[in-house]
């Protein structure tokens, strides 16, 4: 009886251990995808705040000479 016991309980070792090694390599994989989306957006952050800075600080347009008509049909 007691053999059992214990058979069962290096079992239920063996398979706690098993299972934390399967868990951790899966998680792993996922962790460095999370990483790398993180370093896009950063990037991509980055260049976004660059493009708003660059149109802030552009120059105002110079205004346009005022036109002077003549008018065909002046009266007098």
């Amino acid at each position: 009886m007691l053999e059992i016991i214990l058979w069962v309980f290096l079992g239920i070792i063996i398979g706690l251990i098993t299972g934390i090694v399967t868990i951790s390599l899966v998680t792993s994989g996922r962790i460095a995808d999370l990483e790398n989306e993180i370093q896009d957006l950063r990037t991509q952050r980055k260049l976004l705040k660059e493009e708003i800075f660059r149109l802030d600080n552009q120059a105002k347009p110079k205004p346009r000479k005022k036109r002077n008509y003549k008018s065909k049909n002046k009266k007098r």
